[in-house]
C-alpha cells in the first residue's frame, strides 16, 4: 500500500538517495531534502519541482553534527507539517583499514550511519505512530552480513535495528524496511577514493533499480529489500555460512 504525504530523504544529491528523491517525486510526494551541499540541494529541488510539480523543501545539514541533526529531528516531529516517508540514506565511507584510519573519520562514519539513523528513525516512529501511518526506509548494505570493520558493523546495526523496529511499530501502522544493496554505481566509492576496478561488471547495480525495488517492497510491507538475484543468493549464503568462512571473506581485501 502506498502511503501518501511528504517524504524526507537524507543524502539525496547523488546515487541511491537521488534515485529515491526522483522516484518519490514521480509518485507525487512533496519532499524535504537533507544534505550538506546547499548548492546541489537547491539545484535538485528546482529540477524535481519543475519536472513533477511537487513542493520541495531543502534542509542543509551535516548529520555528523549533533546540533544540525537535531534540526532534522525537529522537522520530523513537526505535527503541523507531517512526514509520511523517511528515507535514511546518507552515506559515509573510509578507505583505510581500521588500524590505519583517522579515528575521527571512523567516529564521523558511526555518527552518520548509526547515530543519525537511530535518532531520525526514533523521531519518525514517534510522529508516524501518533498518526497511525508512515514508512521508514533505512539504506543498509549486503556488507551488513560481512565482517568489514566499522562500515560493515555499522550496516549490520542498521539491518538488525530496522528488523527490530519493524516489529515494534507495525501495530501502530508504521512500516520499516532495510534496503540491502550490493555494489551500486554512484559517487560513493569515488568520494572515498576507493579503487573499484577489480569488481566484476555483473556485481554492479543501477541506483534507480535499487530505489524502485525498495519502494515496491515498502508498498508490500517487506522488512528486508535486496535487489538482484546475485545479491539474494549472496545474502542467503552469508547469513547461513560458518562465521569463520564469513570472516575470511570479509578480510580478503
Amino acid at each position: 500500500m502506498r502511503i501518501p504525504g511528504t517524504a524526507l530523504v537524507t543524502g539525496p544529491t547523488s546515487g541511491i538517495g537521488e534515485a529515491f528523491a526522483r522516484l518519490l517525486a514521480e509518485r507525487g510526494h512533496d519532499l524535504v531534502l537533507v544534505a550538506r551541499d546547499k548548492d546541489r540541494l537547491a539545484a535538485l529541488a528546482k529540477s524535481l519541482s519543475s519536472a513533477h510539480g511537487v513542493s520541495v523543501e531543502v534542509l542543509p545539514a551535516d548529520l555528523s553534527n549533533r546540533e544540525q541533526l537535531s534540526i532534522v529531528e525537529q522537522r520530523l516531529l513537526d505535527r503541523g507539517q507531517p512526514i509520511a516517508v523517511l528515507v535514511n540514506n546518507a552515506g559515509f565511507g573510509v578507505k583505510a583499514r581500521f588500524t590505519r584510519a583517522d579515528i575521527s573519520d571512523e567516529q564521523r562514519m558511526l555518527d552518520v550511519l548509526v547515530m543519525a539513523v537511530m535518532r531520525l528513525s526514533h523521531a519518525a516512529a514517534v510522529s508516524m505512530g501518533e498518526r497511525g501511518q508512515g514508512a521508514i526506509v533505512n539504506v543498509s548494505s549486503v556488507a551488513s552480513w560481512l565482517t568489514g570493520s566499522t562500515y560493515s558493523a555499522a550496516k549490520a546495526w542498521v539491518t538488525v535495528f530496522s528488523e527490530g523496529l519493524a516489529g515494534e511499530v507495525a501495530p501502530l501502522g508504521v512500516s520499516v524496511t532495510a534496503v540491502c544493496p550490493g555494489y551500486v554505481r554512484t559517487e560513493f566509492h569515488e568520494r572515498a577514493e576507493m579503487n573499484m576496478g577489480s569488481v566484476p561488471g555483473w556485481m554492479w547495480l543501477d541506483a534507480d533499480r535499487v530505489a524502485r525495488k525498495a519502494m515496491r517492497d515498502v508498498d508490500h510491507g517487506k522488512v528486508l529489500s535486496v535487489t538482484g538475484g546475485q545479491y539474494k543468493v549472496m545474502g542467503a549464503l552469508l547469513r547461513h555460512s560458518p562465521r569463520a568462512l564469513v570472516r575470511r571473506i570479509g578480510n580478503a581485501r
